[in-house]
């Protein structure tokens, strides 16, 4: 039925119109934004979880840093030990040289001051073992263990070890120091003849303390790359879920896009035929109209 008061016709290609502009719009913004869920709106449960997913993966990105500090601590402390184990090695020589009897005074004196400039870089690799503020060989983890957050539920994974290391060169092992009854290295070879026996004996406790300390911290920090290592593939596969329930397929949407433009130029043109339908219907009754007069 042609109707110049109702034109059904154009009522349907404008509702048709409507959808077609909300479509586009929303394949507009997920083209501009990659994602397919953007907002409550676009699907309220599916944006619930996301937000759940990202809030974990912010709370793992705190977890990610603190172990990385923990590395980075037993990272520095392994070195410095690594430096004192070369420097020991040559407090032996020094002090196994001590032994040779054909030595004169002034020789013996330079060997003991090779020794004394030894334990002072022993000394400066020990205060240069510090990480954030943290020494772990001064003492730091000696009474409190470093606490690393392992976990968002509250975990961790600490440095603690029994003893320290000092170093001094006048108490290389004294009674405060390490071994309770060890004797002081510097004494042992200043005296004459120096005494060798006992300061080798000193400096294999010594050596057996720093090697305790090197196994003790490169087992918790074997503990904290493992757990770093597992904390990143967990946050890289709760990335990929998220991708997975929120991520817009660009290629999919694009081609979506084109289909809704073209169903929008076919609308526009089922308007206009609409509308000169109605306008022919106008027509007729002013035909008619003109005949009656």
């Amino acid at each position: 039925m042609i109707s110049a008061n109702t034109n059904t016709s154009a009522y349907a290609a404008l509702s048709t119109m409507r959808s077609t502009e909300t479509g586009l719009g929303i394949i507009s913004k997920r083209i501009q934004t990659g994602l397919r869920i953007n907002d409550a709106g676009d699907d309220g449960a599916i944006f619930s979880i996301a937000q759940g997913v990202r809030a974990n993966v912010r709370a793992y990105a705190a977890v990610q840093s603190s172990l990385a500090g923990g590395i980075g601590l037993g990272e520095v402390t392994l070195a410095a030990i690594s430096g004192i184990y070369s420097v020991v090695g040559d407090i032996k020589a020094k002090i196994a040289s001590l032994g040779d009897g054909s030595l004169a005074q002034p020789q013996l004196d330079t060997y003991r001051g090779d020794v004394a400039r030894l334990i002072e870089q022993v000394n400066t690799y020990i205060g240069q073992a510090t990480y954030n503020g943290r020494n772990i060989l001064r003492g730091d983890a000696t009474n409190t263990p470093i606490d690393f957050i392992a976990d968002i539920s509250g975990t961790q994974l600490s440095y603690s070890v029994s003893h320290s290391l000092s170093l001094d060169a006048d108490e290389f092992l004294g009674p405060s120091v390490l071994v309770v009854s060890a004797t002081d290295v510097s004494e042992a070879i200043g005296g004459n003849p120096p005494d060798i026996a006992t300061a080798q004996d000193s400096l294999a406790r010594f050596e057996a303390q720093l090697m305790d300390l090197g196994q003790v911290i490169s087992a918790q920090k074997r503990a904290m790359e493992a757990q770093r290592g597992f904390v990143d593939n967990l946050v890289d596969a709760m990335k990929q879920g998220l991708g997975l329930l929120i991520d817009a397929d660009v290629a999919a949407e694009s081609a979506s896009l084109q289909s809704r433009q073209v169903a929008q130029q076919l609308t526009m043109e089922s308007l206009s035929i609409a509308n000169r339908t109605s306008a022919g219907a106008i027509s007729l009754l002013l035909v008619q109209a003109g005949a009656r007069t």
